[in-house]
């Protein structure tokens, strides 16, 4: 097992979480549901990311709200459909019969037609029991594709789909029994909770459809030339251009048209643009969300054949640097030389030395490190070692690579100082791919245009000594960060291996109060995010920043190698990290932040 994770390729993880092709269900089903619904096989074992919505009280609600609930009953309710309507008593009386074996129900209601006040006086109305929430942006609809009301959807405590379909057959268009013959939601949630597989995970829901969004827009009007290329251009091809890691170019009308129905898949399940924060919690800048009315935009279009329109309406595209997301770099310094990467086996960390022979103090705005072989280069950290320091002392990261992972980009006015005189001290992770291959790494930095006025500071908050137990769905681990002056957060980012779950930053100010700066719901290996604040955070002195993670060590994580054994630190991708990452300024302004902590 610990060969096949070395020989993971960069690139292969890439394409897998794109074309989310790792199977994570405990069975799947070949079998075509209803004509013109979805096939089975597309919905059983799909991973629902965390989303945010507000209930039928106004309260913001997300996913990750119910994450301590072994499994979660998503039932999707119309006020005016007579088949749902009928249902209401019987969700009722399942939600208390399985609540106190870890089951909770939610209802969720995505019709056009329905107010939030509508809701919430249908809710008052039945006396519904379980909370309800309101989807009129239809997000939590298309990451499910649900279609009528009632559709009902079991997920597993990691947020997998293990059913889904019709609550039981007793009513339908043109009959209601007495007594159903199947109660299918029911016997879903038993088998789960004995352990077993599913014994039927899809059947068909009859009941009212859920009218898209998407159909009502003007689809003859909506073209690529005046509406598409530049939601592309803005969401997706700073990635998706020659050179890259993402797995192919979105740079052409034709590329997109080849690659739509792909593009209508991922977005509307949210698989892309990557993006795993809890948008309750902090504003930050490389934000890669994309807003709702956009994905309408492009659904629409691809269901409409994907037209090209006025070729003289297109508008002019940013250009992009061959192979790198920053702009062109002002330098580019390589590895000191070609490095060969063993067939199999483990690779321990390698560590090579470039000098920059810089005459005087450079100050970096931005900073990219790309490999030069992907599919043998995990991870990459270039970091900076002043002259005269000794070996591993006073040492800064200057630029970073790992699957997913952006470039380094500063705010206006801040900068990264390379000394004059500095080393760059490379520290390389390679997996062997089963055959001899090369690899030759590079960073290209682009210097700020004048000195900056503030210099970027690098820390972590790191906690070594754990030990994850074998077989451990949910263990917490905790580090913190104590600040002795006023800094000004420019950017967090969590750093786990495969057993990582979730990961949360809290601010506890000296004044008693406290602040969830980020919080990674769904945290994933395979997109290691550096957020980046909107504008920057004051930090009083005397602030903890403390970071809590858990971890998943148990046989239902799909990434977990060996859910058999304990896991402790270790650089191997099969051991585990916990480190939470800070950048921050010294303020200009004190007095401001003082003011914010005498609040």
């Amino acid at each position: 097992m610990l060969n096949q994770i070395q020989r993971a390729k960069t690139t292969f993880f890439l394409v897998l979480i794109f074309l989310n092709a790792v199977d994570i269900s405990t069975q799947i089903q070949n079998q075509v549901v209803a004509a013109g619904s979805v096939v089975s096989n597309e919905i059983i074992g799909r991973k629902i990311p965390n989303f945010v919505t507000q209930d039928s009280n106004g309260k913001q609600i997300g996913l990750q709200d119910f994450s301590h609930h072994r499994f979660l009953v998503v039932v999707f309710i119309g006020t005016q459909c007579p088949i749902g309507n009928a249902y209401v008593p019987y969700l009722n009386e399942l939600h208390m019969k399985f609540k106190d074996r870890g089951v909770e129900v939610l209802g969720v209601n995505s019709n056009l037609a329905d107010s939030p006040n509508e809701i919430s006086q249908h809710a008052a109305d039945y006396q519904i029991q379980f909370p309800m929430l309101v989807d009129s942006q239809q997000i939590v609809a298309d990451l499910f594709s649900a279609e009528r009301t009632p559709q009902a959807f079991v997920l597993d405590r990691r947020r997998n789909i293990r059913y889904s379909g019709r609550i039981d057959d007793k009513i339908g268009y043109d009959f209601k029994r007495k007594n159903a013959s199947r109660l299918d939601l029911e016997i879903a949630l038993q088998d789960l909770l004995a352990g077993k597989p599913v014994s039927k995970p899809t059947t068909t829901p009859l009941g009212c459809i859920i009218t898209r969004k998407s159909s009502l827009l003007p689809k003859g009007e909506i073209t690529y030339s005046t509406h598409i290329a530049k939601i592309l251009e803005t969401r997706c091809v700073n990635c998706h251009h020659p050179g890259t890691a993402a797995p192919f170019s979105l740079q052409t009308h034709e590329d997109s048209q080849n690659w739509s129905q792909m593009i209508k898949e991922v977005v509307q399940q949210q698989r892309m643009p990557p993006w795993s924060a809890d948008p309750r919690h902090g504003k930050f800048s490389n934000d890669l969300r994309m807003p709702k009315s956009e994905i309408d935009t492009l659904v629409a279009w691809i269901d409409n054949g994907s037209p090209l329109g006025d070729k003289n309406k297109l508008p002019k595209s940013k250009p992009v640097v061959d192979g790198w997301m920053i702009e062109k770099p002002d330098v580019i310094f390589k590895m000191p030389k070609s490095f060969t990467v063993k067939a199999s086996g483990t690779v321990d960390y390698k560590y090579f030395v470039t000098p920059t022979h810089f005459k005087k103090d450079v100050w970096v705005q931005a900073s990219e490190a790309r490999p030069g072989n992907r599919s043998v280069v995990h991870h990459i950290i270039v970091f900076v070692q002043p002259k005269g320091q000794p070996k591993g002392r006073g040492r800064a990261a200057i630029a970073g690579f790992a699957p997913g992972e952006e470039p380094m980009v500063f705010p206006a006015g801040t900068g990264f100082r390379v000394p004059a005189g500095a080393k760059l001290i490379w520290q390389i992770h390679y997996t062997p791919t089963g055959k001899v291959e090369t690899d030759r790494c590079e960073v290209g930095m682009v210097f700020c245009k004048e000195k900056p006025d503030r210099e970027i500071i690098q820390r972590d908050a790191m906690n070594r000594d754990f030990v994850i137990p074998a077989r451990a769905e949910n263990h917490q681990v905790v580090s913190s960060k104590r600040f002795s002056e006023d800094v000004e957060l420019i950017s967090l980012m969590p750093h786990m291996h495969f057993r990582g779950k979730d990961f949360t930053f809290i601010a506890e100010f000296p004044n008693g109060k406290k602040e969830t700066l980020l919080s990674v719901p769904d945290y994933d290996f395979n997109w290691q995010h550096r957020y980046r604040f909107a504008t920057p955070k004051p930090i009083p002195r005397g602030t903890t920043i403390r970071c809590i993670a858990h971890f998943d060590n148990s046989p239902e994580n799909p990434a977990n190698p060996a859910p058999d054994q304990p896991v402790r630190w270790g650089d191997q991708s099969w051991e585990e990290m916990m480190i939470g990452f800070l950048t921050y300024v010294k303020p200009e302004d004190r007095s401001q932040i003082r003011k914010l902590n005498a609040k």
